[in-house]
């Protein structure tokens, strides 16, 4: 999955709900929920809450795998944690292999808040 898909899923999670109403619900402002509706990368807590509310996986929608979880919790309950406010530039191109490396720094750090739980 990627995020123009992520985007997608965002939009049909919402269905009919309008988008300030949906934004208290998820927990984020109505400006960057629309700002990720149209294909926009959210912060890392952004990206947290949105992941926990749909229920995904954030390993796939990073696409990456043969993530070994050390903790029992799923990967979408770091809610609980602290999520550091990591903002990425709107619309950033990066190579593959970044885009890979940013996804496993994200996950290794989100194991890491996990295991200290």
């Amino acid at each position: 999955m990627n995020i123009v898909k992520f985007s997608a899923l965002l939009l049909k999670s919402r269905g009919d709900c309008g988008i300030r109403e949906f934004s208290k619900i998820v927990g984020v402002s109505p400006a960057t929920l629309s700002r990720v509706e149209r294909g926009n990368l959210p912060d890392l807590e952004t990206f947290t809450k949105l992941c926990a509310y749909m229920k995904l996986d954030p390993a796939e929608i990073l696409e990456i795998k043969n993530v070994e979880q050390t903790s029992s919790k799923p990967a979408v309950n770091a809610l609980d944690a602290q999520v550091p406010g990591v903002h990425f530039k709107a619309k950033a191109q990066m190579s593959p292999g970044a885009a890979k490396a940013v996804a496993e720094l994200i996950l290794a750090a989100q194991t890491f808040i996990l295991q200290r739980g």
